[in-house]
């Protein structure tokens, strides 16, 4: 009695994740905008028998690790180190799954950014230009545009970047800045002079037609926010983009005469999903292995589906730039999707590190553990509208979904059956249409979710996962085998028996969101090994399989004091 949906062919799926500043550890805001999302989807097609490929690694260029390495008075490499070892560790207790989590920093990733910026110098696609840069006299050097803070021109927040308004999310060049200061010395507009100095530019009004042809085939399937903010960006008209800076740490300029200029970091850090994967490809012994999710077939077809997960104020860089880069590289797939989330707030406010209005991913994982902090982010994902994080509803989620429902109709039925049936899956006999609608629902179940995840529906996949739960506790409670074990025993078995498959089901159904439960649920229904290897799909679980004595699959967790309960 095979219990699972149809299968699917199988595919290639690439799978992006935004790279964090190596500058502190992660927060929620982080992982629930793209880590947590690009996650549960590899998770999914994994199981679902695809090729997948998911990689990301720690953003260790750019001006907030020299700001925040000078203020230690440490090298940005040796502060970048450190935050990077810090991540991957907070990665691993939170079960995300890359296949190649690396660094900006290393020499495999400097030799390709420098190999694309003279292949599109080359053919014409970088050029040569002055531009007008906030210089500081005070400290005698010209300024990043991180370096520089100001109001921004646009929604008059007093504290906009020189790169971007956190407020509003608009990109900007610092010379747009009313009254800019430096952020190093703090000197007010009157010390900040403006003087001109020569940088190379990518040349995206060049790519503007392709980029719009792209974006209108694109619009039908992308989320309406990344395709509108895109071509609003387009509409308004593309301008050339500086891609270097006058700094001293980052991937160096590769010409001569250029030795104290480095190519910018929004340049080098989307270069960072191909040298990423070229880098999976050389550690796992076939150096060719990147070109199956990377390079066009002869007929000009994609050889994968690749997603893009990010927050929405990442959308320019790569509905924009990295596809505009990619263009002028040539022979590299383009996007397939960018799914890209809206903020995740605290307290009413955008998640930031800069204004140090975050909850620390490692506090939430010691106060609550992993499956409790990924199912609640899992249902709060912003995927059309901001959400808001708080400890309380953390709790509720955790006590009144997962222990009580989940939790509750895997521990009722685990200890029953060690109670009346020795530990050992009952034979069933005839199957009644409640027996039959159960399994039915359980089928469709896996049906649903998949299709929703597919569709970067992860909500809605989660939500059909927990609607068969729920489903399950009803047919438990009308079947009642604990009341039917004694005048009918047959169909008390045979309930148990159904139950036992469902919950099978329920442990694939849940192991993109929570899977560290769900490997232990498929060890307490008998099985060994790893539940990622099952697929989607549940297996019968056969009669007469000895069952370990159960424990509770999620703990109820405690309130938090009045404090913490609105989050930050």
């Amino acid at each position: 009695m095979a219990i699972s949906d149809t299968p699917h062919s199988a595919e290639r799926i690439l799978v992006c994740v935004a790279w964090p500043y190596a500058r502190s550890a992660t927060h929620v805001g982080q992982v629930v905008g793209s880590v947590l999302p690009g996650d549960i989807f590899a998770r999914y097609h994994r199981l679902a028998g695809h090729d997948v490929l998911m990689v990301s690694g720690s953003d260790e260029h750019g001006t907030p690790i020299t700001v925040d390495a000078d203020r230690e008075g440490i090298p940005p490499r040796a502060f970048a180190a450190r935050h990077h070892a810090t991540i991957v560790e907070t990665w691993h207790r939170l079960g995300i799954t890359f296949d190649r989590y690396t660094e900006t920093s290393t020499a495999h990733h400097t030799r390709i950014v420098q190999a694309f910026f003279l292949r599109l110098l080359d053919q014409g696609a970088i050029f040569k230009d002055t531009m007008e840069s906030p210089y500081c006299p005070t400290d005698r050097r010209f300024l990043p545009d991180r370096y520089v803070i100001g109001t921004c021109p646009y929604c008059g927040n007093d504290d906009a970047r020189g790169d971007q308004c956190d407020i509003c999310g608009r990109t900007l060049d610092p010379t747009q800045l009313l009254e800019p200061r430096c952020k190093i010395c703090g000197s007010a507009r009157q010390a900040i002079e403006i003087r001109e100095t020569e940088h190379f530019f990518l040349d995206l009004p060049t790519f503007e037609p392709q980029l719009m042809a792209w974006l209108l085939e694109k619009r039908a399937a992308w989320r309406p926010s990344v395709t509108h903010f895109a071509l609003n960006w387009i509409n308004e008209g593309l301008r050339p983009r500086a891609i270097t800076r006058d700094l001293d740490w980052g991937v160096p300029v590769p010409l001569p005469g250029y030795e104290q200029k480095r190519i910018y970091v929004w340049f080098d850090a989307v270069i960072g999903y191909y040298s990423a994967s070229v880098e999976w490809a050389e550690r796992s012994g076939d150096t060719e292995a990147w070109r199956r999710f990377w390079a066009l077939r002869p007929d000009g077809a994609a050889p994968a589906r690749s997603y893009y997960f990010i927050g929405k104020d990442n959308i320019p860089f790569h509905a924009i730039i990295w596809p505009a880069i990619l263009l002028g590289y040539t022979g590299l797939a383009l996007p397939y999707d960018i799914p890209a989330n809206e903020f995740m707030t605290m307290g009413g406010r955008k998640a930031s590190t800069h204004r140090g209005n975050v909850i620390w991913t490692n506090d939430a994982l010691d106060s609550y553990g992993a499956d409790p902090l990924r199912y609640y982010l899992a249902s709060i994902l912003p995927e059309s509208r901001d959400t808001t994080f708080t400890y309380a509803e953390l709790v509720r989620h955790n006590n009144d979904e997962l222990v009580a429902t989940y939790g509750n109709a895997a521990h009722r039925v685990l200890t029953f059956l060690q109670r009346h049936f020795g530990g050992r899956v009952p034979a069933p006999g005839p199957l009644s249409p409640a027996d039959e609608a159960m399994l039915a629902e359980l089928r469709q179940g896996f049906t649903t979710a998949g299709e929703a995840i597919t569709a970067v529906r992860l909500r809605d996949g989660l939500a059909t996962a927990m609607g068969v739960a729920r489903a399950a506790n009803r047919y438990l409670e009308d079947q009642a085998p604990w009341k039917r074990v004694k005048t009918d025993p047959l169909v008390a078995a045979t309930a148990t028996y159904i139950m036992a498959q469902v919950l099978n089901g329920l442990k694939i159904l849940f192991a993109p969101y929570v899977p560290f439960s769900s490997q232990r649920l498929h060890e307490l229904l008998g099985f060994s090994g790893d539940v990622t290897q099952v697929g989607w799909r549940a297996e019968p679980v056969p009669v007469g399989q000895v069952l370990p004595a159960p424990v509770p699959l999620f703990d109820k967790l405690d309130m938090p004091p009045p404090s913490e309960r609105e989050g930050a």
